[in-house]
């Protein structure tokens, strides 16, 4: 639609978000706003979104002071960006700056400050020459985002590009991280299509240094080393904001900032499920497993006759026939309200950072199975470094089929919470919960951090 967007001169401070258009972005994007405007009424948010993300998330439920905006999708058809991740990504980078700068013009009122993706560097050069404050959003883990920022230091080591037969070789020397196998760097496979997303990624690092804030989805005592290294390499304000989740402060998901999906007939299932008996598997909202890889998992789960709740995008009907009936084959669920029942014993999980948080802060371990960019990492923070989960493939390469025989074996093991092994796996998990909860409560680090941020936000001369 063309002409003015209205914005009422009632608002004392108009924030503009701008996620990466992929879910794993925009939902820490809407919590955030979500959270602020919680905070503080008189913000107004203007949530800007493509035309198809707009048809996903228009109709949720949220706030009235925050009001989607759209520009036009990056390609036409958006739905396949799994089959040509380089190129969407590519678009992300290129076509959308032009549409965005030309809804800037159609504001009745600029934003006093604009949050963007990280990924979105080209928000940083549009503000810029408009003089409005930007935000830098980074909806991974901090360790990842220092790994990018000192990724030189494998050139100058002799480690780049990555030997994936030297995957079991760890590296020391990245800062605010601990030893790192070189298997867990991102996209290691030594295709071009890896080496292109590591590229764009990297890109986007000298970005950071020209805007005014960077805010970590994360939780400074979860990743304290990697928040130190990056504040002494940056000039700019960092704060940790996480877990950005719907979440009011008391350790309860907050009813008021999601979709109510308690009487759908899963949650019923998972009622009458003895406690931690289920495993929840999800392996993210965008890329998977191979076919063969899952048809293994499916068998694996029937032969060792432990509950499960499986979140499968496609083919929902094939894979609970192949798994039996020991539990549900579903393509889609509310996540965080699952990881919270207390059916829930495990979550065999992608390690995407929002999956990875909502298992921290529900105190679930976890089964790792990453398939690229951040994911690797974040599954050695769980297994090495938190020691709240295992690994599902051990070998350094990803791309290894785990038969069903293994998979059994695993899933058998990892839920017999009668172990010692696993009673100490799942003290951890509650600690690090508990952990997350504190920062989140009065005078926490992200509440402190989320109170700082809100004070720029105040604050900031009007243009």
């Amino acid at each position: 639609m063309e002409g003015p967007i209205p914005v009422s001169p009632t608002i004392a401070r108009h924030v503009m978000a701008v996620p990466y258009p992929g879910r794993g972005h925009v939902n820490p994007m809407m919590n955030l706003c979500k959270l602020l405007v919680s905070k503080n009424p008189n913000i107004l948010v203007t949530f800007v979104v493509t035309e198809e993300w707009l048809g996903f998330v228009g109709s949720d439920p949220k706030p009235d002071n925050i009001k989607f905006a759209s520009i036009p999708n990056v390609i036409p058809s958006e739905h396949n960006r799994a089959n040509d991740f380089v190129n969407f990504l590519q678009a992300v980078m290129t076509k959308m700056e032009a549409p965005f700068d030309h809804l800037l013009h159609r504001l009745d009122l600029p934003p006093t400050m604009i949050i963007y993706d990280t990924y979105l560097f080209w928000v940083v050069r549009v503000a810029n020459r408009r003089s409005i404050p930007v935000a830098s959003f980074f909806p991974m883990s901090a360790s990842f985002f220092s790994l990018l920022t000192h990724y030189r230091l494998l050139d100058q080591n002799g480690h780049y590009p990555v030997n994936v037969s030297e995957g079991e070789k760890r590296v020391d020397y990245i800062p605010g991280n601990t030893s790192i196998r070189l298997a867990d760097f991102p996209n290691n496979d030594g295709s071009w299509q890896s080496r292109k997303l590591l590229q764009m990624s990297l890109d986007i690092i000298p970005w950071v240094h020209k805007a005014q804030y960077l805010l970590f989805s994360s939780v400074y005592e979860l990743e304290p080393k990697a928040i130190d290294a990056l504040k002494a390499e940056f000039s700019i304000p960092i704060y940790t904001i996480a877990p950005v989740i719907p979440y009011c402060g008391n350790g309860q998901i907050d009813g008021s900032l999601s979709t109510n999906h308690a009487d759908l007939g899963y949650f019923q299932w998972l009622d009458n499920q003895p406690s931690g008996s289920v495993l929840y598997i999800s392996q993210g909202s965008f890329l998977s497993v191979s076919s063969e890889q899952i048809d293994e998992i499916a068998a694996g789960l029937r032969d060792s006759g432990v509950r499960f709740l499986w979140i499968a995008r496609l083919e929902t009907s094939r894979l609970k026939e192949l798994c039996g009936d020991s539990g549900l084959v579903l393509p889609w669920c509310d996540q965080l309200r699952v990881l919270q029942h207390p059916a829930i014993g495990g979550f065999w999980s992608h390690c995407g950072w929002n999956s990875t948080k909502e298992g921290i802060f529900s105190a679930v371990p976890f089964l790792t199975s990453p398939i690229l960019m951040d994911q690797p990492l974040n599954s050695k923070y769980i297994v090495e470094d938190w020691k709240i989960g295992w690994r599902v493939n051990e070998e350094v390469q990803q791309n290894t089929l785990i038969k069903r025989d293994e998979i059994a074996s695993l899933v058998k093991k990892f839920m017999d919470l009668g172990s010692d092994e696993a009673r100490d796996m799942r003290k951890r998990a509650r600690e690090l919960q508990q952990l997350c909860r504190n920062a989140s409560a009065s005078g926490g680090s992200s509440e402190t951090n989320m109170n700082a941020f809100l004070g720029h936000i105040l604050h900031v001369a009007k243009p």
